[in-house]
């Protein structure tokens, strides 16, 4: 079970590509962020985030890169949260194309206050869910579904 999990297709554009038709590894930090928008608009929309005076902020990026990926390769992209600490947290992602494995990712980030730009506690909107998931081995809800 992968709590916080977001799965989306990715589109692989014309411009993701070098010349000798494989997406460039870079594209694959800005797949990640559109996976991490998913990941707070389905959980904890980015708007509670202002609310709050916090924003996420990534403080470290692995990509393995397993094989390449091609302009009309169906990709799909995964991520799920994998810790929660006080301030900081992790996400683990794939890319498939049909079964296999594209690329996998980690990142590490914290919260940072927009006030002062430094760390914030990950807000309880998300680290209580965390830690049901912890506790219970039950899946967090989305934002959407969450009473009160």
């Amino acid at each position: 079970m992968r709590p916080f999990a977001v799965e989306l297709a990715i589109p692989i554009r014309g411009y993701d590509i070098d010349f000798a038709g494989i997406v460039s590894n870079i594209v694959y930090i800005r797949w990640l962020e559109d996976l991490r928008t998913a990941l707070l608009a389905t959980y904890f929309p980015f708007e509670e985030c202002v609310r709050l005076g916090v924003t996420p902020v990534i403080l470290h990026t692995a990509i393995d890169y397993h094989r390449a990926v091609r302009m009309f390769d169906p990709l799909l992209g995964r991520l799920w949260a994998t810790a929660m600490g006080k301030t900081r947290w992790e996400v683990a992602a794939e890319f498939v194309a049909g079964e296999q494995v594209m690329a996998t990712a980690r990142q590490r980030g914290c919260f940072v206050s927009l006030g002062n730009g430094r760390p914030a506690p990950i807000p309880e909107g998300l680290i209580g869910p965390w830690r049901q998931w912890e506790a219970s081995g039950r899946l967090p809800e989305p934002w959407s579904n969450r009473a009160g």
